[in-house]
């Protein structure tokens, strides 16, 4: 009987794996709407439920039709999905306009900005941090709004992490946080607050969804594992003099001044490479 159980499991074990490889596109959306739902029982981090269906259908259907209208084809949409749903959750606003606009032009920048057929910014990064940029009085970006319960942010964080290791990224992720504590008490240092202090937002909402999926971004990530620590690096660093200037939206600043550079040098040094490599006779 042990062994026919065993034998059983073998499949079944294997059926789940190739699940999950064929469609680990839907996870980081499933994992995203998670991050939303802990905050929003707990804490309550919704203005208005509008808000956020504004930005998702935002998202989505500009996806549909610019695809269409700029490549002549049909995009998956959970990356849509998850631009939409974090311009719903960073985006502070008592009006609609905001979210609309912000997942507008998140969405755009995936077509309009490109290089080489790709887009050099993370879509969600480029439209809140242009948002942001613009200091209008009927916008603000999250920040309060959702406190640091222990429990739920143990959960987010390993499941993140879980996440990002399947796509291969937790090398982003992990050195990142790295250089956040190193720097974060160095900034205790010059500026005398309290190291914990300094720490602190690392737990919060805003850099859950920076960490496991702005700087992590498949698509506009440099190509080599070395390169991907090298500007994680690099945005820590630009970081790091915002928030000496008591910039409160710095990760943002930081990663769309630094990836969208990064990234273009990758790509040029890819075509470089492929020119410079001799035919076969």
């Amino acid at each position: 009987m042990q062994q026919e159980y065993e034998i059983k499991k073998v499949p079944q074990s294997g059926f789940i794996s190739e699940w999950l490889k064929k469609n680990f596109q839907y996870i980081p959306p499933a994992f995203i709407t998670l991050i939303l739902l802990v905050g929003q029982l707990t804490y309550g981090i919704l203005d208005n439920y509008m808000n956020l269906v504004v930005a998702i259908l935002t998202s989505v259907v500009a996806e549909i039709v610019l695809a269409r209208l700029v490549l002549g084809t049909r995009k998956n949409l959970a990356s849509a999905y998850i631009t939409g749903i974090s311009v719903g959750i960073l985006i502070r606003s008592n009006v609609l306009w905001p979210y609309f606009i912000t997942a507008l032009i998140s969405i755009m920048s995936k077509y309009v900005l490109r290089y080489k057929g790709r887009h050099l910014w993370n879509p969600s990064n480029f439209g809140v941090s242009w948002m942001l940029a613009l200091q209008t009085t009927s916008v603000a970006g999250l920040s309060v709004q959702w406190g640091s319960n222990f429990a739920a942010m143990s959960v987010i964080w390993i499941l993140g992490l879980i996440i990002v290791n399947r796509a291969k990224r937790i090398d982003v992720s992990v050195t990142y946080i790295i250089c956040f504590v190193i720097l974060a008490y160095i900034r205790s240092l010059i500026t005398g607050d309290a190291f914990l202090a300094e720490l602190s937002p690392l737990t919060g909402p805003m850099y859950q969804l920076f960490i496991f999926f702005m700087i992590t971004d498949p698509p506009t990530s440099v190509s080599t594992r070395k390169g991907r620590i090298l500007v994680v690096i690099l945005v820590a660093v630009v970081e790091f003099f915002f928030r000496l200037n008591n910039s409160i939206y710095a990760p943002f600043y930081a990663l769309c001044l630094v990836g969208p550079v990064a990234k273009y040098i990758d790509l040029r040094m890819q075509a470089s490479k492929k020119l410079n490599v001799a035919p076969s006779k």
